[in-house]
């Protein structure tokens, strides 16, 4: 007989393991020294900004703003398999089980997320409401109460198969959270909430009803749960092989001004796969725009004099490191392996690649600093990066990978 509960226990016990598994890697080495000194230094930072923070700060409405998003992202994880489909279609009537402990694992995890993110606005709401830390726990329940009702919203929006319904069902999803966040935080009338809830029920169960009847589109949830384990990869991949990980590329032709000064010759083979292979590359272009513009930020609004300094190195190792990959990109390519090319060109054009990414970075946050108007620190942060930089590629890099 058909056991929904076993294959769930076997289900998240493989999932588990398997995250583990790579999270040995992730957390190992150079990078929990690098997180504990940017938890620390964010940390200091955030507390030195909120003790400057005035009475009239709209603590509320940020606090709001990004509640709403966490609230709002609620995917119920369904731990299935691209198999499931064939195997599984028939006994669909018997999941409910299976899939009632998905939404309640998704909870747990989802909640455990939203409690850090309260944890870390608190303080800056304590400050400028003048409240106490009292009002947490309070704030935390109704919280999970709204994410308890996104879960339930977001399942019941995986049965319709239009992107139109998902989209708009996450725009209202996310106004309505918003509201009823800054409400909760303004301490608006009880009644006022109240509405609110029960215009949250009028929703929800106006998608259960018409959902009684509807099978499970089950391409839809291999679909999104194959893009959340996908993500997952991508970032063991910065830190290990993972043979699972699936390659995804986009044309940007538009970026093509960047390589067409490279000349047709033997020696600039290398540099010309590895720079398409960065611009096509959402993994590798898409992490160096995020860190570039996170980095630029932080220097900008949350440090001052040689913390600036110790963020721009912080950003740069950050972004080197996870660019290493790079190397390795192309390495299960038996065509590559036949180009009638020195290996030593392949090594100078990684190196230079990479000192070129790393010196734009460096820039930017060069000038950063400029717009603050700290002309020296600007001036020795780009003179710090780029001895940085240089000591990164031409030695770290190079026992990193072996050359």
């Amino acid at each position: 007989m058909f056991d929904d509960k076993k294959l769930w226990r076997d289900r998240i016990g493989v999932r588990v393991k398997e995250l583990n598994r790579y999270l040995r890697y992730i957390f190992n080495g150079h990078l929990v020294i690098v997180l504990i000194f940017l938890i620390g230094s964010g940390a200091y930072y955030y507390q030195q900004w909120i003790e400057a923070l005035s009475s009239n700060f709209p603590a509320e409405i940020i606090m709001a703003i990004i509640l709403g998003l966490f609230l709002a992202y609620s995917p119920v994880y369904n731990y299935l398999l691209h198999a499931d489909q064939v195997f599984l279609l028939p006994l669909e009537n018997q999941l409910r089980g299976y899939f009632r402990w998905s939404k309640i694992s998704s909870f747990i995890f989802q909640g455990y997320i939203l409690l850090l993110v309260l944890a870390v606005l608190m303080p800056m709401y304590v400050k400028v409401s003048g409240t106490n830390y009292r009002l947490f726990f309070p704030i935390l329940f109704l919280l999970l109460v709204i994410k308890a009702w996104n879960l339930a919203v977001s399942w019941h929006i995986t049965y319709f198969v239009p992107s139109s319904v998902h989209r708009s069902d996450m725009i209202v999803r996310y106004f309505v959270n918003a509201t009823f966040s800054y409400l909760l935080l303004k301490q608006a009338n009880f009644l006022v909430l109240l509405s609110i809830g029960f215009i949250m029920m009028i929703y929800y169960y106006f998608f259960h009803s018409r959902t009684k009847e509807i099978g499970l589109k089950w391409d839809l949830l291999i679909e999104q749960e194959e893009k959340r384990m996908a993500s997952f990869y991508r970032l063991a991949n910065l830190f290990t092989d993972v043979p699972k990980l699936k390659d995804t590329v986009k044309r940007r032709k538009w970026l093509d001004l960047f390589i067409r000064g490279i000349s047709f010759s033997k020696e600039k083979t290398f540099l010309y796969l590895f720079s398409r292979t960065f611009l096509r590359s959402s993994d590798y272009l898409g992490l160096f725009v995020r860190l570039t513009i996170i980095g630029s930020l932080a220097i900008n609004f949350i440090s001052f004099g040689l913390g600036q300094l110790l963020l721009i190195i912080l950003f740069l190792y950050l972004t080197g490191f996870q660019l290493l990959p790079l190397w390795n990109h192309h390495q299960n390519k038996l065509w590559v392996d036949l180009y009638p090319v020195d290996p030593k060109h392949k090594q100078n054009a990684f190196q230079f690649l990479l000192m070129v990414i790393m010196t734009i970075e460096a820039v930017f946050f060069a000038f950063m600093l400029s717009i603050k108007g700290e002309f020296l620190y600007a001036l020795a942060g780009f003179i710090v990066g780029l001895m940085f930089n240089w000591i990164f590629v031409y030695f770290y890099s190079k026992n990193r990978l072996k050359f």
